[in-house]
């Protein structure tokens, strides 16, 4: 009986929105982005400023180098535009993939240069940008700071200690601590950014 009265309770209008779970995101939602691409892009190309636009991310703000960070990822080819193609895979990957396959395109965007480890500079250059990210949605509650949060991951990752961090090292630390594969998951959640992103922007 008292789960009937529950269900028949009326909603709070005042109520905050409910967070959308990027693992539950209907699938027109990823067709409307689609869409929106071939509408935004007629050429079948996104350079950087456009893809910033596209998500309503200010150039100047705290999310911008997070977005670039996020477009070098999805820009599987190394041109610095995102084609079609290479943004239905990304997007796909981001929200449907499984986790080892999300983890191995964070390992990506941690290598900002491509070299094939995660020094400690690219580490720090995340991380700072996330934070800042953090800071401007006023959701950062970690006690630690960028610089211990890296020697946290680099003591945690790091195994041969050799100050590099290897796509195996990346993949079997994230496996060991959870904070540690919340940290190299982007910590943020690429998935929530982009639907966050995706309903703040005028363009949606």
């Amino acid at each position: 009986m008292g789960q009937a009265q529950d269900t028949e309770r009326p909603e709070d209008p005042d109520a905050p929105e409910a967070p959308v779970d990027p693992q539950h995101m209907d699938v027109a939602a990823l067709q409307d982005m689609y869409r929106r691409f071939v509408t935004e892009c007629p050429s079948g190309l996104l350079f950087l400023h456009e893809f910033k636009r596209f998500f309503g991310v200010d150039p100047t703000g705290e999310a911008s180098e997070y977005a670039e960070n996020m477009f070098r990822a999805f820009d599987k080819n190394g041109d610095n535009t995102i084609d079609f193609l290479e943004f239905v895979a990304a997007l796909n990957l981001v929200f449907r993939g499984s986790l080892e396959h999300k983890l191995r395109w964070s390992f990506k965007v941690y290598d900002k240069d491509g070299s094939g480890f995660v020094d400690r500079e690219e580490l720090r250059a995340i991380m700072d940008s996330i934070y800042r990210v953090k800071r401007g949605r006023q959701t950062d509650r970690s006690d630690m700071t960028v610089d211990q949060a890296v020697d946290r991951l680099l003591s945690a990752v790091d195994a041969d200690g050799d100050g590099n961090i290897s796509l195996e090292e990346f993949l079997q630390g994230a496996q060991q601590d959870p904070w540690v594969l919340n940290m190299l998951k982007l910590d943020m959640n690429p998935a929530s950014w982009i639907l966050e992103q995706r309903r703040r922007s005028a363009h949606f």
